[in-house]
């Protein structure tokens, strides 16, 4: 049985990055990111908010009271990660900012501004989420 994140990387493609429902007119990304422990390469689809010439995604995992796994996993990568945007496969720069970075609270604002459900995602946890500023090589 297909998980739901495997469901929404199916449609991405399908679509070439265009979501319908919940994400609808939202720009989503596919984050490769190799797995620190399983070695395996790992996809997920993440809402990503623009900011200049990156974009902002967040470790709200739904207002879970952990991070994700891809936060650990994208910390531990050294150099460039791919993503799927649109559809195109490129290759991008990222880094993660923590709550308590000179940069998060900005950086966090602009995701929560740009994704109605941040707001629902923090009454579920006193976590702060992590972010990662994402940019793409073109």
């Amino acid at each position: 049985m297909a998980s739901f994140n495997d469901t929404v990387i199916e449609n991405f493609r399908a679509n070439d990055g265009v979501l319908g429902g919940h994400w609808e007119g939202k720009t989503t990304l596919l984050l490769h990111v190799r797995g620190r422990k399983s070695g395996r390469d790992l996809v997920n689809p993440l809402v990503a908010a623009p900011d200049g010439d990156s974009y902002v995604v967040c470790g709200s995992a739904g207002g879970a009271p952990d991070d994700p796994q891809w936060v650990a996993n994208l910390e531990a990568t050294d150099g460039p990660v791919t993503v799927e945007l649109g559809a195109e496969t490129l290759k991008a720069d990222a880094r993660v900012v923590r709550p308590g970075d000179a940069d998060w609270e900005r950086l966090y604002g602009v995701w929560r501004d740009y994704w109605p459900d941040a707001a629902d995602y923090e009454t579920k946890t006193d976590r702060k989420f992590p972010v990662a500023v994402i940019t793409v090589h073109r």
